[in-house]
């Protein structure tokens, strides 16, 4: 009798060892991981890919790639959207997800994210051999970002209307550092760049780079479409070929934000308002420490550095008159050197300057072909290659530019992590400067 109560009890343990293991079984999610910035969910392969797309519930959940994921021949929706954004953290941990195929034309926030939310972070990602087609905003890693992305890329073909970027559509009041975009974007709209279609609302983007071609109807640029407002663009270039209609530029197609230590160096042609740098810098818009290299063409208004610089309005409003309106722009310590080419309003360095200020900027009028501009002032490539004439303009060669006396135009300095007194090097002289500065703030 004992012997058969104690085998009875022993099924029923392993019975309950079997449910229980079951029900863990069940319960677990993804490759492992709670979903907490400690214990982020794990994304080890296309299942626990396919299972965050189709789980809105985890995406204000932290996640982390273990491994490079090949999504060739997986159907991609978004992560995130509209009505429910991604305001998690990813990271990417430095790996790769390659063939990202997202062909929906006639949807909106279309890119491997479709919604960055405030507050979510993506970092530490690749996104390869990219094909994505929708409607605005598209971007490669993200159709709309009001997040942070840091230390991504992104390569392949991006197609959208409006609002279109290689990594991502628009950056609005987000952060985009140390990105970069090598591809094709192409769109039959307005604000398209190489790596953001558009930049508003505080939004910010630094230390990045496209080298993407770019093609579109207005609002064009090489690593931005539009720059609007309080948007920032700073330490960041562009070197691919930009095309469009109206208001195109080889960095920017329109800037009312600000621009620093930036350059462009890839051919640039359309209709109106082109530039080898910015197509339409409208008020408040500010250049500076900027400079362009590539060839420039287009019907009017064409500069080596910008198209049109500033503008004025006449304002009548009935019942209560009109008036005069200025929309100034400003560029500061910026030169061009590529060719420069148009039928009308062509300048070496601005087409046509109507409001704001030009100053302390050059172009070289042998290798732009222009002998004039309406700003700026003309120099030689001699004259261009030696360093006093831009001290003369009080440039900084200490802390911004750089130059090879007689056999480079200046250049933009970049420094290497821990060179804490920017003499170009990493030693000890750099732990006496920060020593020296750490001990003055006592």
């Amino acid at each position: 009798m004992s012997t058969i109560r104690s085998s009875t009890l022993w099924g029923k343990i392993i019975v309950l060892i079997a449910v229980c293991g079951w029900c863990l079984s069940a319960q677990a999610k993804y490759d492992g991981g709670s979903g907490t910035e400690a214990e982020p969910f794990r994304i080890g392969g296309v299942s626990d890919w396919q299972e965050l797309m189709t789980t809105p519930a985890d995406w204000r959940s932290s996640f982390v790639l273990t491994a490079d994921i090949d999504l060739n021949d997986v159907a991609i929706t978004p992560v995130g959207n509209d009505a429910n954004n991604f305001t998690g953290v990813f990271d990417g941990n430095d790996h790769i997800i390659r063939n990202v195929d997202v062909n929906m034309p006639g949807s909106d926030y279309v890119g491997l994210f479709g919604y960055l939310g405030t507050g979510g972070q993506i970092r530490r990602l690749g996104v390869e051999d990219a094909s994505i087609v929708g409607g605005d905003p598209v971007g490669a890693l993200v159709g709309s970002n009001y997040g942070t992305i840091k230390n991504c890329y992104s390569t392949g073909s991006v197609t959208g209307g409006s609002y279109v970027g290689g990594l991502a559509g628009e950056n609005s009041s987000g952060t985009i550092s140390d990105c970069y975009f090598t591809g094709s974007v192409r769109s039959t709209g307005w604000d398209v760049g190489g790596l953001v279609g558009d930049n508003s609302f505080g939004g910010t983007i630094s230390d990045c780079y496209s080298t993407g071609s770019v093609s579109a109807m207005n609002y064009v640029g090489g690593l931005v479409g539009w720059n609007s407002f309080s948007g920032a663009v700073s330490d960041s270039y562009s070197t691919g070929s930009v095309s469009g209609d109206e208001d195109v530029g080889g960095l920017l197609g329109e800037n009312s934000g600000s621009i620093t230590d930036c350059y462009a160096a890839g051919s640039v042609s359309g209709d109106e308002d082109v530039g080898g740098l910015v197509g339409y810098n409208s008020w408040p818009g500010t250049i500076s420490n900027c400079y362009s290299t590539g060839s420039v063409s287009g019907t009017s208004i064409v500069g080596g550095m910008v198209g049109q610089n500033g503008m004025y309005r006449y304002f009548c409003v009935p019942e209560i008159g009109c008036w005069d309106q200025f929309d100034s722009g400003y560029i500061y310590n910026c030169y061009s050197t590529g060719k420069v080419s148009g039928g009308s309003s062509v300048g070496g360095l601005v087409g046509v300057h109507e409001a704001g200020e030009v100053g302390d900027s050059f172009w070289d009028t042998e290798m732009s072909e222009q002998s004039s501009s309406d700003g700026g002032t003309p120099k030689t490539t001699a004259e261009m290659k030696t360093q006093s004439t831009f001290t003369s303009a009080l440039w900084d060669f200490i802390e911004v530019w750089d130059i090879g006396e007689n056999q480079t135009y200046p250049f933009l300095r970049t420094y290497l992590a821990g060179d804490i007194n920017h003499d170009g090097v990493v030693d000890f002289r750099d732990i006496t400067y920060l020593a020296a500065d750490w001990l003055s703030g006592l």
